[in-house]
């Protein structure tokens, strides 16, 4: 740990009052860096900032912003590995993973270079009747103004992201809190934007307390809060007045595999534990409820079980762990204590073992109680159930009776099971042929009911960070 704070980032300048931060390896607990952290008045400041810089930002040309954008590419690129071990270290991430999200962390600021300059708008035919003949009309995107920026610890690179690149495309000087546990990834991603030409204000990145973080979800002159999180969520949504919000709040992902899967079932057992267990189970997406068709079920059970025992679990730096450490103990016990609920309410534990302090084995139950805690709220853990359907139609009702509606998965081959999978799943998004866990950084991704309000995936984020402006024109 080095013996000077990292500064955090206020109006695009580095400022280090303190360093009552202090970031923990996930996996061996040591203190790895001391970081500042800001308090009500530093916030207040950076909204004021931003605030003022959005003339400047709307005023910056879009092959300018473009540029921004690239330049951070190519930083992120001369910076992969360092980039990885940090995010191994503050996340706890194996560094298979860590190296992917910075691999996708470098996708999405350059999809964001490239739809920076492709922001328009459109033709309007105004001569509808008699009465409007002469006239013309067209529109604009223009940015909305400041953006309140709040990120998890979950996808510390990689969801922050998804708010700064679109914000930079767009023109929208942000403040952006990181997740207290996982700070330093945006710190970087911080020390880079600044080698660039924004304009003063145009960014802040703040680590904070929820509640020093107020004024990001209250202040009026912020235009746009982005949320992602739990469901404190809607607490934000209640106390942000007027502005614009977008939540993305997570799920207990589903993922069907009909009786004909479309694909062989060693393809849909690896899918299976790649989405169940990766990265702990630490995703909105992860798979939670397995679904399978009755007839295959008793060859899928030992497949599964099989793979799901032999996951390597440990230090996230060795090349070979699959399972690493959780955020920390207090999220283990908690998942721990779902998967005993459910075992005293008569669920069979098929894989799974004790916990040791943050270390949470793999586990695979059955003949989970549907009013379990592991079937109706989000594990957020490695922790998966399995159960049966008989008819595709249950399946999709299976789906469906949940809080949650984020993304599911569906193995089928039958066309006919897939069209109506997406016509009836009430879900932000419907993966045919692989698990809800997977995302494109370019396609929509958000859910409906407790699962969220809005779209990201750059494209969809820069609409919310942008409104339409009309122009109409009278031909004398």
């Amino acid at each position: 740990m080095t013996a000077d704070p990292r500064p955090y980032w206020l109006a695009n300048r580095p400022v280090a009052p303190n360093g009552d931060l202090t970031v923990h390896d996930k996996y061996t607990r040591e203190p790895i860096a001391r970081v500042a952290l800001a308090d009500a008045a530093a916030v207040d400041q950076a909204i004021a900032a931003a605030h003022a810089a959005r003339g400047p930002m709307q005023a910056l040309p879009p092959d300018a912003r473009r540029d921004v954008l690239e330049h951070c590419v190519g930083r992120f690129r001369e910076r992969e590995e360092e980039l990885a071990q940090l995010l191994c270290a503050e996340a706890g991430k194996p560094i298979r993973d860590a190296r992917g999200e910075v691999t996708r962390l470098i996708d999405t600021f350059r999809e964001a270079a490239a739809e920076a300059t492709r922001i328009g708008g459109e033709v309007l035919e105004l001569q509808i009747s008699p009465r409007t003949r002469g006239y013309r009309g067209m529109t604009k995107r223009v940015p909305v103004g400041v953006c309140g920026l709040i990120t998890p610890f979950n996808f510390p690179l990689n969801l922050v992201a998804h708010k700064v690149a679109p914000a930079i495309a767009a023109g929208c000087p942000f403040v952006l809190k990181p997740a207290e546990k996982t700070p330093l990834g945006a710190l970087l991603i911080a020390e880079v934007l600044a080698e660039t030409d924004l304009p003063t204000g145009a960014f802040s990145v703040l680590p904070c307390t929820p509640d020093e973080a107020s004024a990001i979800v209250e202040d009026d002159r912020i235009a746009l809060l982005s949320f992602t999180g739990g469901p404190v969520g809607w607490d934000l949504k209640a106390r942000a007045g007027r502005k614009k919000v977008v939540l993305e709040l997570g799920g207990n992902a589903a993922c069907i595999v009909d009786a004909d899967p479309g694909v062989p079932l060693d393809r849909v057992v690896e899918r299976l534990v790649l989405g169940a267990y990766y990265q702990s189970g630490q995703s909105c997406i992860s798979v939670q409820r397995i679904l399978v068709h009755r007839s295959l079920i008793d060859e899928l059970r030992p497949r599964l079980v099989e793979a799901v025992s032999t996951l390597c679990m440990g230090d996230p730096r060795d090349e070979a762990t699959f399972v690493g450490p959780m955020i920390d103990e207090a999220a283990a016990q908690r998942v721990e204590s779902w998967i005993d609920e459910a075992c005293a309410g008569g669920a069979t534990r098929l894989v799974g073992g004790p916990r040791d302090r943050h270390l949470l084995p793999p586990a695979l139950l059955e003949n989970v109680p549907h009013e379990a805690k592991l079937q109706r709220c989000e594990a957020f853990g490695p922790v998966a159930v399995l159960e049966p359907f008989n008819e595709f139609d249950a399946a999709l009702n299976a789906v469906n009776d949940s809080a949650f509606g984020l993304q599911a998965g569906v193995f089928t081959g039958r066309l006919e099971h897939a069209m109506r999978a997406w016509d009836r799943l009430v879900v932000g998004g419907v993966i045919v042929g692989d698990v809800p866990s997977f995302r494109v950084d370019t396609m929509p991704y958000g859910g409906v009911k407790a699962s969220g309000l809005g779209r990201e995936g750059v494209r969809y984020a820069i609409e919310d960070m942008t409104e339409s402006r009309l122009l109409v024109i009278r031909d004398p």
